[in-house]
């Protein structure tokens, strides 16, 4: 039997149908997931790699403000978003293979200089921010990866596939900040450049090497781009960009696209802010709790164990990216719409209960330990329930709209939540931490009315 693989012309293929069992070839569908989400968790790892870096980058010897480090840890979602608005329309123009090729080598340039700026506290603000910006390049890749693997796959495992790429992709944000202590430890890494001294308070001054938490990647990226170069091909599907903006009149794409800023957006935005946050709250960012920098620096409060967030930070985005994997064979089993709505019921009871923790009691080393203990629990499980959505949504899309828009609404609904990080970091910072996640709440229980309203009922309009 000659399948659709095999009628090729070179990279295109000349007919695909993945509905036909006789014809689909399961194989090139299941390589083409492979090295897309390889590249995928390396275009995470490159978008997160700033927020890895940011919050040492003080005691590192730079001497930036609590605002304007929040800014630069927001500014790789502003890009994100941003380019995931070009990404999304390269999939029907590109086809698989150069979109993923090309997009794998630029995550280079970022990682790049981030590795060469983390060396001597000498780059002036807005060469970072550029860095940072540059950063979003990564993110960007989700909104035309994820399109083009689902022209691979039938719809009955859409939810496996797509939850699998995105949510292993994912795991390159718990990767990044998880190797990032270790990596900058060894100095038989370091081929290039030089050590630096880091202090924490209570602690002796460390000789790092935060080079290393960049350059690792660059090999890597290099790998990736040559396998997606030689192993794939893509597939028919043609659209110019006015030929996909239809899907803007559909009243679901914005539905779903509110959803998505649910799901995604928490992950994205919590994931990007949460060392800084957790820093700022009971950390050496936190002038009743820490005085100076440094080796001076001194513990105000008796008895309390100043965290080093480096420690902590990586369980969020694991925990999420681990919920989008765990739970996307059980939506193709029972469809998305369920698990939404599961999604912004456990979004609500999660943000309420980590609220109060948002304004440590300093009166004792007991209050703070309590405190942090409630944050770090409340963070993880508000990370659970929106990986889990995160999950079904992409179940939800491919059910709902025919293929074509599906890939393009998978890709307009990524770039918006891709904002989060930014959108999380300004509001923070303007609103303060109690006010924006009672936001959080707000948003949450609207989408719990929408996801009932118009998926989830028995005899709802789309169910899904």
């Amino acid at each position: 039997m000659t399948t659709n693989a095999q009628r090729t012309s070179g990279e295109w293929l000349e007919s695909w149908d993945p509905e036909n069992e006789e014809t689909w070839d399961s194989h090139l569908a299941w390589r083409t997931l492979w090295v897309t989400t390889f590249a995928l968790t390396l275009a995470f790892a490159a978008w997160f790699l700033p927020s890895a870096l940011i919050p040492k980058l003080n005691p590192l010897g730079y001497s930036f403000s609590t605002t304007q480090l929040y800014w630069m840890a927001a500014m790789p979602g502003l890009s994100a978003g941003l380019f995931r608005l070009v990404w999304m329309v390269l999939p029907p123009i590109l086809g698989t293979r150069k979109m993923v090729t090309l997009t794998t080598l630029l995550l280079v340039f970022s990682t790049l200089g981030w590795g060469v700026r983390v060396q001597e506290p000498t780059a002036p603000y807005w060469e970072l921010m550029v860095l940072a910006f540059l950063a979003g390049i990564g993110g960007g890749a989700f909104s035309g990866f994820m399109p083009s693997t689902s022209y691979f796959f039938p719809r009955s495992k859409q939810g496996t596939a797509l939850g699998l790429q995105a949510g292993l992709g994912n795991f390159g944000v718990s990767l990044v900040q998880l190797l990032t202590p270790y990596l900058i430890g060894f100095s038989w890494l370091a081929l290039f450049g030089g050590s630096q001294t880091i202090s924490m308070p209570g602690k002796e001054p460390q000789e790092v090497w935060y080079q290393n938490a960049a350059f690792i990647w660059i090999p890597l990226m290099v790998i990736s781009a040559a396998l997606a170069w030689t192993m794939l091909k893509s597939v028919p599907i043609k659209a110019n960009i006015r030929q996909q903006f239809d899907i803007f009149g559909n009243t679901d794409t914005w539905l779903m696209t509110l959803l998505y800023i649910m799901t995604f957006g928490t992950f994205s935005g919590l994931a990007a802010q949460f060392g800084l946050l957790m820093a700022n709250l009971y950390g050496i960012g936190n002038v009743d709790i820490v005085q100076g920098t440094g080796a001076e620096a001194q513990v105000l409060v008796d008895g309390y164990a100043v965290p080093d967030v480096v420690k902590y930070v990586f369980l969020g985005p694991l925990v999420g990216a681990g919920a989008r994997v765990l739970f996307a064979p059980l939506t193709d089993r029972t469809g998305g719409a369920m698990w939404t709505l599961v999604s912004g019921v456990g979004l609500i009871g999660s943000i309420a209960f980590t609220i109060p923790a948002l304004t440590p009691d300093t009166t004792s080393a007991a209050t703070l330990e309590a405190g942090f203990d409630q944050f770090l629990w409340g963070m993880l499980a508000i990370f659970l329930f929106a990986g889990i959505g995160n999950a079904s949504t992409f179940k939800q899309m491919p059910m709902i709209f025919e293929r074509r828009q599906a890939g393009g609404v998978i890709g307009w609904t990524a770039a918006i939540a891709a904002f989060g990080p930014f959108f999380f970091g300004v509001g923070v910072t303007t609103l303060g931490p109690v006010a924006f996640y009672a936001i959080g709440i707000a948003w949450a229980a609207m989408c719990v009315v929408i996801t009932w309203m118009r998926y989830a009922r028995k005899g709802a309009p789309r169910p899904s």
